[in-house]
């Protein structure tokens, strides 16, 4: 009876020892992301604005010292753009444009990026309440989202499996309902990237200039599109069309309780590589990256470049309006 009991307790430690828990859970990740040198990531993320899904294939390579290179595809158009980050300096480079927004920023660590392993970390890290739970083929932490630029997204539910290795992500707005979901499909912590894979001159080298629809002849905007969301009480007041060297370039005034001007040309591939300074931060919209600065946004979308400014405006009525056009449902004046 003696050797049965001192088996059973033998067995009840042994399996004590196996359980994962909330801390054993962070611990690992952390212990996972902070212990490796460099890393790359491949991953699907899902972005879900009202009735429409934008689907990114996404590549992440980091390196010790706080280098970041971003590879995001959307798959709907093939539209690529990659953020950079070195020695400080952080970019946003659109290579079949031959151009680049150049900011003085502290992204990624300024904002929750569910696609970037160290952010995860600090997320957590940053929590006052993570919460753990055990799920049918995991584990999963719930913790708190920081967005500065758009304060609707409250927190993201980090999926593990039954062996602690990540799984997905998926980020909630206050009425609980998904709006991000970013699916890990390959992680290398063992990757041996060196700093020249993350030189900025040449990524624009290997990729500049895949002129998908694109022109380096001058053009004319060929529909003008006008936001579904404006704020209340704000007006469009008036359009202009006015001759460039390039082409055309439309101007909207919205005047009203909250007074905007929206400019809108064709894109151009630059023949030389161009960088463009902006005081502020690369803004995530549903279907590409914009650069938001203090009052303005400048984003590229469907072969378009967009400029919108305004005194008036919140940082999140301006991704309010950015973001309602660019889905399928829009207003269009040929």
């Amino acid at each position: 009876m003696k050797k049965i009991l001192l088996l059973l307790i033998s067995i009840l430690l042994l399996t004590g020892c196996g359980k994962v828990d909330k801390d054993k859970l962070i611990d690992n990740f952390k212990e996972t992301v902070d212990s490796s040198k460099s890393y790359t990531v491949e991953s699907k993320m899902e972005i879900y604005n009202s009735e429409d899904t934008f689907t990114y294939d996404i590549k992440v390579y980091y390196m010790d010292d706080d280098y970041f290179k971003v590879d995001m595809i959307n798959t709907l158009n093939n539209h690529e753009q990659v953020i950079l980050r070195n020695n400080n300096e952080v970019y946003v480079v659109t290579p079949s444009l031959n151009k680049s927004y150049k900011f003085v920023s502290e992204w990624p660590y300024n904002s929750s990026q569910s696609y970037i392993l160290n952010t995860l970390v600090k997320d957590i890290e940053d929590a006052n309440d993570v919460k753990f739970n055990e799920e049918d083929d995991g584990y999963s932490l719930t913790v708190p989202v920081v967005y500065p630029n758009n304060s609707n997204l409250s927190y993201e539910k980090i999926f593990f499996d039954k062996d602690m290795n990540l799984k997905n992500v998926s980020v909630y707005d206050t009425e609980d309902i998904m709006a991000i979901k970013v699916t890990f499909n390959k992680i290398d912590y063992k990757a041996n990237l060196k700093e020249e894979d993350f030189d900025v001159n040449k990524l624009v080298d290997e990729n500049c200039c895949s002129t998908d629809n694109m022109t380096t002849e001058t053009s004319s905007l060929q529909d003008i599109i006008y936001p579904l969301y404006v704020p209340s009480n704000t007006y469009l007041k008036g359009k202009e069309t006015v001759s460039t060297d390039t082409g055309e370039r439309v101007i909207l005034t919205f005047n009203g309780d909250k007074n905007f001007v929206l400019i809108e040309e064709m894109s151009k591939v630059n023949e030389e590589f161009e960088v463009i300074p902006v005081y502020g931060d690369p803004l995530m919209l549903s279907n590409t990256i914009g650069a938001l600065s203090t009052n303005s946004l400048s984003w590229t979308a469907n072969n378009v470049d967009y400029y919108l400014a305004s005194n008036d405006l919140t940082t999140a009525e301006i991704l309010n309006i950015a973001d309602s056009m660019n889905g399928t449902n829009i207003v269009v004046e040929k």
